[in-house]
Order: structure tokens, then C-alpha cells, then sequence
């Protein structure tokens, strides 16, 4: 299978438990998985912080849970060169404490080795994002 066919199942899952299933995510991500987001952390999005490692991993995944529940994500494209593949798609996601949803392009730049995952770097509308926190 390659490697994109294995994000093209994991993106499905992903989907269709509407970010409830991260069975796909952990299975293919390598123990030493390097997890960076374009948010970096910041006030009101904390989850997006930098992991390292599967247990790290998961704990996004957690924190993320916690307060956002997803509507959508549709991976609509991939490109893939030499170990890389970019996934560009859209997501929608409800902010649980605020009720706001925000609706975002996606882009997510992966690298493989030996059919896993060891870095993933994901990009959105942060400013999208960061106004579905505020009240109001």
C-alpha cells in the first residue's frame, strides 16, 4: 500500500467518526512522529503545540477533543514525491465552549519512512480558528 493510499483511509476514518477515531492517525504514525501546526500552540488553541513521539501525539488528539468537535474533514487532493505527501483538503470544526464553528482550508505536509509517519506539519485558517474561541 502506499503511502498515500494509507492517508487516503486514514483522512476516511477520520471523516466518518467526525474526529472521534484516532485508531487510523496512531497506527500510522512512527513511535518517534514529529507533529507541528502553523497555530504553534497559541492562547486558545494550546492543542496545536508541538509533539513528539506517539504518546505526545495522542495527547493532542486528546486536547483537541476537549474542546472542539469536528463537522467535516475532506481530504481533497494529494501530492506525493520521494517520502512527502501533501494533503489539501477542508475542514469544519464547533468550538464546544463557544458553540462558533470554524470552517478552514487544510493543508498538511507529511513525511514517511518505511510506510510511517514521522513528521506531519498542519496548516489552517488560524484566524478562523482563534475567532470561534472568542465569546460572543
Amino acid at each position: 500500500m502506499s503511502n498515500v493510499d494509507r492517508l487516503k483511509v486514514a483522512y476516511q476514518a477520520w471523516n466518518d467518526s467526525h474526529g472521534l477515531d484516532r485508531a487510523a492517525w496512531l497506527n500510522l504514525f512512527a513511535d518517534d512522529i514529529h507533529f507541528r501546526s502553523m497555530a504553534d500552540g497559541a492562547s486558545g488553541l494550546e492543542f496545536t503545540a508541538a509533539r513528539k513521539g506517539t504518546a505526545s501525539a495522542k495527547e493532542y488528539f486528546d486536547a483537541l477533543a476537549k474542546d472542539w468537535a469536528m463537522i467535516y474533514f475532506t481530504a481533497d487532493d494529494f501530492i506525493s514525491e520521494g517520502d512527502r505527501v501533501v494533503m489539501i483538503g477542508r475542514c469544519s470544526w464547533r468550538h464546544k465552549g463557544t458553540g462558533k464553528t470554524a470552517e478552514s482550508p487544510a493543508l498538511h505536509v507529511w513525511r514517511f519512512r518505511d510506510g510511517k509517519a514521522i513528521e506531519l506539519f498542519e496548516a489552517f485558517d488560524t484566524a478562523r480558528a482563534f475567532a470561534a474561541t472568542l465569546p460572543g
